[in-house]
């Protein structure tokens, strides 16, 4: 289904920013509602779901925190995120200094967290069930960590020289975090040590810095601004603007050395990507000017480009479920990424007579009947 993606024309999504959309999360209870961010603040609340059971339909804003809401951001919404147990609750945080909490039904404040530098990027822990801990990359080379149930941001992780531009929660581990920095570094962080640092990511694996007196491990050769794990934690990718992907094994902190080739990326902010869930081999999802590359995680193969934005990509969510994949963009837009429907074959023509190219390698059938292995 992944291979057979393409820009649905059946299905719209209702446009409400009038500027560019930052950041999108799809929440992971039933994977039907959706958020947006833009850059002028609002942020926008979507109903996927097909309730007109029509096949062209546009999923709907359901409600939105609009210019005139008392409680609106300020500045640009840099990322937005589920609450990862139930709908109930959602956060945001933005180019104004603050990260936001709020109850969705009504629209309200829960909570708000300030910081004294611009807010590039936070994010919860998607398996967490002994901590309420939002890690946030400011400007400040300091990770902060915001605590929900007791409201105070009293933790801080040092180890960076510049601003952290992302951080992501191990999906297996609870306590384990990822930071992105534009000092080139990428570091993994026990947030119950009090020294915190578990590692720092080399790109030579080690190679190097015997040789030079530089003994310094980056992870690129430039500012590293995206972070994503494979979803079972085992590996971490990473995008740097060296225009490289790289991947990592998350608990020996190598690098595998998958190449990936020439990953462009002139973003001065975070850049949003993600993984496929549930595929076979897995695939991630890059934000690539106007378009979204697809790459095999394990192989580096460039698959496909999804082209059908207008201006730069910001950010790119899968939606295991269905296997689609939604992406935003400077142009207002938000598209929906639908797997193609397999052509029918006529019913007097047996598959296996049909020219190969009728067949998309994503349906070739992968079992063995047990009369052909006698």
């Amino acid at each position: 289904r992944v291979l057979s993606l393409e820009l649905n024309k059946d299905r719209d999504v209702e446009r409400i920013h009038m500027s560019g959309i930052n950041t999108l999360d799809i929440e992971p209870v039933e994977g039907r509602y959706m958020l947006s961010g833009g850059s002028d603040g609002v942020i926008v609340l979507y109903d996927l779901e097909n309730l007109s059971r029509k096949p062209s339909y546009t999923c709907k804003a359901l409600c939105s925190v609009g210019r005139s809401h008392p409680n609106v951001h300020r500045f640009s919404v840099e990322t937005v995120q589920w609450y990862p147990h139930d709908t109930g609750m959602f956060t945001s945080s933005s180019f104004d200094k603050t990260l936001k909490i709020w109850d969705t039904n009504t629209l309200q404040l829960a909570d708000v967290f300030h910081f004294e530098g611009t807010v590039y990027s936070h994010h919860m822990s998607p398996i967490a069930t002994k901590h309420c801990l939002v890690a946030v990359g400011t400007k400040s080379p300091k990770v902060q960590l915001c605590d929900l149930k007791s409201g105070s941001c009293s933790h801080i992780l040092q180890g960076h020289r510049q601003e952290v531009l992302a951080v992501s929660w191990s999906p297996r581990h609870e306590y384990v975090l990822a930071t992105a920095s534009a000092d080139s570094r990428v570091k993994l962080w026990d947030v119950r040590r009090a020294s915190g640092c578990l590692t720092t990511l080399d790109q030579h694996n080690g190679e190097k810095s015997k040789a030079s007196s530089e003994a310094v491990s980056t992870a690129h050769n430039g500012r590293v601004n995206g972070l994503c794990y494979t979803n079972d934690g085992l590996h971490l990718l990473t995008i740097g603007t060296d225009d490289r992907m790289r991947l990592w094994n998350s608990s020996t902190g190598e690098n595998t050395l998958v190449n990936y080739g020439k990953v462009c990326n002139a973003s001065r902010k975070g850049l949003k990507f993600t993984v496929s869930y549930g595929c076979n081999p897995e695939f991630a999802f890059v934000p690539y000017g106007s378009a979204i590359a697809v790459y095999t995680i394990f192989k580096g193969e460039l698959i496909t480009m999804l082209k059908g934005h207008y201006s730069t990509v910001n950010c790119c969510v899968f939606q295991p479920n269905f296997q689609e994949l939604y992406s935003c963009c400077k142009d207002c837009n938000i598209l929906a990424w639908i797997p193609a429907l397999r052509e029918p074959v006529p019913d007097d023509i047996s598959e296996k007579s049909l020219p190969q190219q009728y067949l998309n390698p994503a349906y070739e059938d992968a079992w063995s009947s047990s009369d052909n292995e006698g």
